[in-house]
């Protein structure tokens, strides 16, 4: 929160006189205070561009008041000094900002690469077990009357639902299409099965050519999904467009629906908001130093656009993806 008129004008006052106080003696405490007035200004809500505003009202009086053309040039370089202090505080927290993002940007990988092998391990590893213990039964099925082979056919059915349900969590877990052909093929597979839940069909509009960097298409295909299950949840749609886009310098996407919608601006809209799982969407955009918009009205449907740059310290795959 910004400060009041007031609060400004005193904070104002304040680093005038300990500007000219350094400038007066150059004392290390004047320094201190330069860095506390930093820190005062950070916690009121002001910015550093507010700072370097208020920075340069003082130098202007510092200069009027003195009228000396060679000590106004000597001030003012030494009152560069002061403002750096001063302006500390917001580094630092800048600093700690994009060093917060990085972390849940490690972590995000971390998080990803475990259910990646967790989603391997039931669609490979229990496929296995599972086709090893088809052929055990077809083993012991040979020597069994025929009403005891029935009872095996039964076991059969439910080991075949036990798979089908291993492979839709495995799938749900990590889609391998996102790993073998990237994320438009994957989204594609995604809208095919919520187009049952939802009865109505989802249209995927996406580019063809390189592939993303691997933590913006897993970002992007989770923020889909949850995007997708809200449809589901509260839209009352017919219908539903998702849209991937590349440019020089980013990707964009967007999810939008043809539903209900809601007015972001109405309290009551705040449990349907609360729901729309904002708060992991908004960590992995800002993990990937993205942006999220939301536009929506009642009966006027929702449309969620985010933006995400392509960073430098990415590592493009390779393949293609296709429209």
């Amino acid at each position: 929160m910004r400060m009041v008129q007031r609060n400004l004008d005193e904070f104002e006052g304040q680093y005038l006189g300990k500007l000219e106080g350094y400038l007066r003696d150059r004392g290390e405490d004047t320094l201190e205070d330069a860095y506390e007035l930093g820190r005062q200004a950070l916690a009121q809500g002001m910015g550093i561009l507010d700072m370097a505003a208020i920075h340069q009202q003082a130098v202007l009086k510092i200069m009027t008041r003195s009228g000396a053309p060679r000590k106004n040039v000597e001030a003012a370089e030494r009152a560069g000094e002061f403002f750096a202090q001063s302006a500390a505080p917001f580094e630092m927290t800048h600093r700690a900002f994009g060093e917060a993002n990085a972390s849940l940007g490690r972590l995000n990988e971390a998080l990803e690469a475990e259910t990646r092998r967790i989603a391997h391990a039931l669609h490979d590893e229990s496929g296995q077990l599972l086709a090893a213990v088809h052929m055990t039964l077809d083993e012991v099925a040979r020597g069994l009357s025929p009403p005891v082979r029935e009872r095996l056919q039964e076991v059969r059915k439910l080991l075949d639902q036990i798979e089908n349900q291993l492979r839709q969590l495995s799938h749900d877990l990590r889609p391998t299409v996102l790993d073998d052909l990237g994320l438009v093929p994957a989204l594609e597979v995604l809208a095919h099965r919520m187009s049952r839940r939802m009865e109505h069909p989802i249209r995927i509009e996406g580019f063809s050519g390189q592939r993303l960097p691997a933590p913006i298409e897993t970002a992007l295909y989770r923020i889909v999904h949850e995007a997708l299950n809200n449809v589901v949840r509260h839209a009352q749609a017919t219908r539903t467009r998702v849209r991937i886009e590349r440019t020089d310098t980013g990707v964009r996407c967007s999810v939008v629906d043809d539903g209900v919608g809601f007015d972001p601006a109405q309290p009551s809209s705040a449990a349907h908001k609360a729901g729309l799982g904002l708060v992991g969407i908004r960590e992995r955009l800002h993990a990937l130093g993205g942006t999220l918009e939301i536009k929506s009205g009642r009966g006027r449907g929702t449309e969620i656009r985010l933006a995400v740059p392509l960073e430098g310290n990415y590592h493009a795959g390779t393949g293609s993806a296709r429209r």
